[in-house]
């Protein structure tokens, strides 16, 4: 069968910036640091991603020094951020069902229970996101980071739950990145470049949603110049920890 991704490697520029993609991750991945240490990176990774998602969904970015954190997105970020790793089997097995456990820990004081991990009935959007699920779930063989890009740009057009749907796509995203090996020990922290480009990542993010080749050509090589910036954040975390 096609693959129904297969034209997105066609687009100019993208093998080229999946290649350097790739390459970045893997230099960082074998930084000493990384090479025994990587629990302890891969820790401080997920908390950045988490508060820089938050951030871009209006959230606070600080974590208080004690009590708990009263702001509800940057809870709701955190709350999925330490859910990624046991999530990862459900995510590559039954990604709709990932996606309602995002969620539900996303918007958990965001919205009323009954919406919690329910996709909108809006037309189109069981839909797509099945079409979705089925490419996580092995429906395509393209590389890692034009699958990822796809997940995130395809979340944030579909906004399928109507509350939280920024977090839920960062973190299936990231879900994304390491299921398919692109980071697979989740070094990279690309919301970090999202957050300090805001309003060029929501740009980019209406350009894939218009489906036109040149807006997805645009946000392919916008999410892979995130992951490029991603292994940049996660050298400063590894050279930062083999300082100690």
């Amino acid at each position: 069968m096609t693959d129904p991704l297969a034209q997105l490697l066609e687009l100019p520029g993208v093998e080229e910036a999946v290649r350097t993609a790739r390459d970045s991750v893997a230099e960082v991945h074998r930084h000493p640091a990384n090479r025994r240490g990587w629990p302890a990176t891969a820790a401080e990774a997920s908390v950045r991603a988490a508060r820089a998602s938050a951030v871009l969904d209006g959230g606070d970015a600080e974590i208080p020094e004690q009590g708990d954190v009263t702001d509800p997105v940057l809870a709701g970020s955190l709350r999925v951020a330490e859910a990624l790793g046991p999530l990862l089997p459900t995510w590559e097995r039954a990604p709709l069902q990932a996606l309602a456990r995002l969620h539900l820990l996303a918007a958990a004081d965001l919205t009323d229970d009954e919406s919690l991990g329910r996709p909108r009935s809006a037309p189109g959007v069981g839909g797509r996101l099945s079409l979705l699920a089925g490419l996580v779930a092995g429906g395509t063989k393209v590389p890692g980071p034009v699958l990822v890009a796809v997940v995130h740009g395809e979340l944030l057009t579909l906004a399928p739950f109507g509350s939280a749907d920024g977090v839920v796509a960062r973190a299936a995203a990231r879900l994304a990145s390491i299921g398919s090996g692109l980071d697979p020990k989740g070094l990279a922290v690309p919301e970090v470049s999202f957050m300090r480009r805001a309003d060029a990542y929501r740009a980019a993010a209406e350009g894939f949603a218009s489906g036109e080749p040149d807006g997805v050509t645009k946000w392919i090589l916008f999410c892979c110049e995130a992951v490029v910036a991603g292994a940049r954040e996660a050298t400063s975390i590894a050279d930062a920890a083999l300082a100690e």
